[in-house]
């Protein structure tokens, strides 16, 4: 669930004073095989490549994935470049048999679910 990828997150990412875009990939069974940080940024933005986000996921065999940011300012709420970005990589996930399961913004004790906004 979304909030149990939160939970699983939180410690990582809630307090960083930069942007960190992770990947989590899971099995068939929806288990995680793996989390990655994709990519480091600023207070406010991180450059994120299809590539960088799906080769990790091609090479250990993941049937899903979830992304996740954090939101060094506190507020979870997703922007447009958040949802921009998230349109591109449900549809490279469809191209490459990938579906992209959620994207969790994790903030300072809060999350927004892409899934359960229902941006997805």
């Amino acid at each position: 669930s979304p909030y149990d990828v939160y939970m699983l997150m939180r410690s990582q990412l809630e307090f960083l004073q930069k942007e960190h875009f992770c990947v989590i990939g899971v099995n068939t069974k929806k288990y995680v095989v793996f989390q990655e940080t994709i990519s480091i940024g600023t207070l406010d933005a991180t450059l994120v490549g299809m590539r960088e986000v799906f080769k990790p996921l091609i090479r250990k065999a993941c049937a899903s994935c979830i992304v996740c940011h954090n939101q060094p300012s506190g507020d979870p709420t997703p922007s447009k470049e958040d949802i921009q970005l998230t349109k591109r990589l449900v549809e490279a996930g469809r191209l490459l048999g990938i579906p992209v399961l959620d994207h969790v913004v994790v903030g300072k004790g809060a999350y927004e679910s892409f899934k359960e906004k229902g941006l997805l």
